[in-house]
């Protein structure tokens, strides 16, 4: 176990190569999860945990680690699997996402795996629109699930996607108008975040297109190309996840530089990789800034901001 932590702690460079790797986990069945090591800040034992009273059903208790006290979710009571009957014995994985810090309680942890983006695919069609699954790769010629866990943090704690009045009214009712006439290019695997990200280009008056991965991004920017359409007049900007199957954020952005006839489209990367995340990253890659997620007021400013800049500069 000593070694899989150590891993955890020191093996988060391949951000950027279209690679990650995954830590493989069980829920209290043979069935392996997996989740970006990335996220991940420590694995530990299970701890002693403080009930708190009136608590989402998921959420098993509070632990209190070098000073700070963070949630305990039993991740798998809240994908739909039987709740951990003892958590004696297991082990949390602590994790930062959405700016957040919070265990996630499991049975076990297995070893961390090295893979390529390109390995990482969608869920199967069949799985519906209630499955937890965002991802799934093989390992050992078995199936191992990615979990949405955008989607659980957002049945546990909720997610405020509503837009400030304050914000919605910044710049005026002209630049207010003006907005309504631009198009943005969302992608993210997350079907939740997707949600979120539009539900808040909604309340500006910004319409989108959105795409479930950047390979499936880059295809419609390319398409739109070779049909001789100006991309950076078709879209005012694109906001893409950063971990998404088959071509991630980062690679993504890279391949819009190289395209002479995207590499001058506006892109937001806007990731839950919010803790760890290498700002000189955004820079080689060539995106033009960054945004942990998710707050909807921030995501609007930084839409607006570029938007009415776009504006200006259009009627120079």
């Amino acid at each position: 176990m000593a070694g899989v932590m150590d891993e955890v702690n020191q093996r988060t460079r391949l951000v950027g190569h279209n690679r990650l790797e995954l830590l493989l986990f069980r829920l209290g069945s043979r069935q392996r999860f997996g989740i970006n090591v990335f996220k991940i800040q420590e694995v530990i034992k299970c701890p002693p945990l403080t009930h708190v009273p009136r608590s989402h059903p998921v959420v098993r208790g509070m632990a209190h680690m070098r000073g700070k006290t963070i949630p305990v979710m039993d991740l798998g009571l809240a994908i739909g699997e039987p709740a951990l009957k003892d958590h004696v014995g297991s082990f949390i994985i602590i994790t930062e996402y959405n700016r957040s810090i919070q265990g996630f309680l499991v049975s076990g942890v297995d070893r961390i795996v090295n893979m390529k983006w390109e390995t990482i695919l969608p869920p199967p069609k069949g799985a519906g629109n209630n499955s937890y699954m965002t991802a799934v790769t093989h390992v050992d010629n078995d199936l191992v699930e990615i979990i949405d866990v955008e989607k659980v943090l957002a049945e546990v704690s909720g997610t405020v996607t509503e837009v400030s009045s304050a914000v919605l009214q910044s710049g005026g009712a002209a630049a207010a108008e003006r907005r309504t006439h631009q198009h943005i290019l969302v992608v993210d695997d997350s079907s939740v975040a997707r949600k979120q990200i539009v539900r808040t280009l909604d309340q500006l008056g910004v319409t989108c297109t959105v795409a479930c991965d950047g390979r499936q991004a880059l295809t419609l920017l390319q398409k739109l190309a070779d049909e001789e359409v100006s991309v950076t007049e078709h879209f005012a900007m694109v906001i893409s996840d950063v971990e998404m199957p088959e071509m991630d954020g980062y690679t993504l952005t890279t391949e819009i530089r190289r395209d002479p006839r995207l590499k001058d489209l506006y892109v937001m990367l806007h990731t839950s990789l919010s803790g760890v995340f290498n700002a000189a990253l955004v820079q080689k890659v060539g995106a033009n800034t960054f945004l942990p997620k998710f707050h909807a007021d921030d995501l609007a400013q930084n839409v607006i901001k570029h938007l009415d800049e776009l504006s200006s500069a259009q009627a120079a």
